[in-house]
């Protein structure tokens, strides 16, 4: 990570997290190198990212254009207007076309570094599909206009399946761009520090429910986050199960503003059969009934847009598996949509959630767990718990040919020892509302003499992981007491260095709750971060 020198803006201190994002757009802002450059900001919606461009160019000083849905005369119209405001000219500045739009910004940096972002650019281009050209030839190398700016260009849109083929393949900006900065949602640890979660089996109940958008609590939520464990089935009952919520829809509209998606029904279908555990393209198929080689279009129409992620077996080169990236949709097609013409009587709402709690733990809680067991696994686990560096971090199956079955793995630990060969380091089951005893660790030793059978490099040392939200059995304790290759993990091992006491601020509306701050530290090799305490 660049370190941030005196001339560059401090980040605002109302921004929670970002530290890597600001330190990108800063340095990319203040540039003082001659010749205008191009970058593009990209990432679902809800991220923060106009909130973060439109700070970059408060402190700054630069231009801040966001496009509205209209044709492209009334477009040229909003930026004539918005840039003679900007220039603090008499009267709005008159555009015919965006090689004249283009010629201007690129013409306010020419005494300094000007940051000029053009936020929902996806709108413009759907309006005027050659834009990209047009800019392209506007930033073209040797051009006299570009070669005497320093206009730095910021392209921002969150139809993820269109600004991830801007700069792509044989794309018009195809090279031209000098940052491409995609905006994460939080990760789990930062989720529960934004939230101001500080109960484990809490935290994870609440990222299963609305992950880790910032948009959900502060402006969805408006500041109201759970007051304890016991507050949990108030707080579903007053957001995402209350259609007076912008949560309460808020599912259905990801979909809808994906402008590639044209059979949303299709869509809606997909998601659901993975949200019910169907995760393998054929599962899905039959769920859908269409014909998994129909599927492969929408799976990655969805993957493009950000909304599934594409998980590779651990063990078997040629199968696959897929999960839903939102959290919030897995809720809404476990939960909310078999109940949805119910949960409009509000009066219910007690009722209607009582009914569905089952459901939620069953098919939103036990896999969203192993999500989290997965992550906190690949990046935070110490090397002494899985028995070194973990490169990579699965699920998978396992055939047991004596047993004519097939065995599930929740957590396969991949690491590459100093002869560059990958070996396994750990296997790991886990459990959200159930006990573990020793029959699952008589289960994982199963496997792992399973897996030493096939010749699998490492498997013979691998460490035994067992992952449980409920306990584990005295008998199991006492044997992972005895045993160096027995690990037993709850929740607060997950939130281990993040759930601490913080320094807080106030909140923006209610004052409900602070937020808890912190500084992000990233991780050798990884894009994620985790937080340390600010005193």
């Amino acid at each position: 990570m660049r370190a941030l020198d005196d001339g560059f803006p401090d980040k605002p201190g109302d921004m929670f997290d970002r530290d890597v994002e600001w330190m990108e757009l800063a340095a990319f802002a203040c540039d003082q190198r001659p010749g205008a450059t191009l970058g593009v900001v990209s990432g679902r919606r809800r991220q923060g990212k106009t909130f973060l461009l439109r700070a970059l160019c408060e402190a700054t000083g630069g231009f801040y254009f966001a496009a509205d849905e209209a044709t492209d005369g009334e477009s040229l119209q909003q930026i004539g207007a918005a840039l003679g405001a900007y220039l603090k000219v008499p009267s709005a500045l008159r555009f015919d076309n965006w090689h004249e739009v283009f010629d201007a910004l690129l013409a306010i940096g020419t005494d300094r570094p000007v940051t000029v972002v053009i936020d929902e650019f996806p709108y413009l281009a759907r309006a005027n599909p050659g834009l990209p050209s047009t800019l392209q030839n506007a930033i073209a190398p040797r051009r006299a206009e570009r070669e005497g700016s320093r206009s730095r260009l910021l392209l921002c849109g969150s139809a993820m399946t269109f600004m991830g083929t801007l700069l792509a393949g044989n794309a018009p900006l195809r090279g031209r761009a000098g940052l491409e900065l995609v905006v994460p949602t939080l990760d789990y640890q930062l989720a529960a520090r934004f939230w101001n979660v500080t109960d484990p089996v809490l935290a994870v109940k609440v990222h299963a429910v609305v992950g880790g958008t910032p948009a959900y609590r502060r402006e969805f939520a408006r500041d109201d986050t759970p007051a304890d464990a016991g507050d949990f089935d108030g707080w579903i009952q007053r957001t995402v199960l209350n259609p007076a919520s912008p949560l309460f829809r808020e599912a259905r509209y990801l979909l809808a503003a994906e402008s590639e998606l044209h059979d949303l029904g299709l869509y809606h279908s997909v998601l659901a059969a993975i949200a019910a555990g169907n995760t393998t393209r054929g599962a899905i198929g039959t769920y859908t009934g269409r014909k998994s080689g129909d599927l492969a279009h929408p799976l990655n129409v969805l993957m493009d847009c950000g909304l599934v992620h594409r998980r590779p077996d651990a063990f078997r080169d040629n199968q696959s598996n897929y999960e839903v990236a939102e959290p919030l949709i897995t809720f809404y097609h476990a939960v909310m949509r078999p109940i949805w013409s119910d949960l409009a009587h509000t009066r219910t709402s007690a009722r209607l959630w009582a009914r569905s709690e089952p459901r939620f733990t069953a098919n939103v809680l036990g896999p969203h767990f192993e999500q989290l067991c997965r992550h906190w696994t690949r990046y935070f686990a110490p090397e002494d718990t899985v028995g070194g560096f973990p490169a990579r971090v699965e699920s998978g199956t396992v055939n047991d040919p004596g047993n004519k079955k097939t065995c599930q793995v929740d957590v396969a630990v991949f690491g590459t020892g100093t002869d560059d060969r990958e070996a396994l380091l750990a296997i790991g089951e886990v459990k959200w509302h159930e006990t573990m005893g020793m029959g699952h660790l008589e289960r994982l030793r199963h496997i792992r003499g399973l897996l030493t059978a096939q010749g699998r490099r490492g498997a013979a040392a691998a460490r035994l992981l067992c992952f449980s939200g409920a306990g584990f059995s005295p008998e199991l304790t006492d044997e992972a007491a005895r045993s160096n290759d027995i690990r037993l993990l709850t929740p607060a091992d997950l939130y281990t260095g993040i759930l601490l006491p913080a320094r807080s601020i106030s909140c923006r509306s209610s004052g409900r709750a602070p937020l808890a701050m912190s500084v992000s530290i990233p991780l050798p090799g990884c894009r994620y971060r985790c937080a340390s305490y600010v005193s």
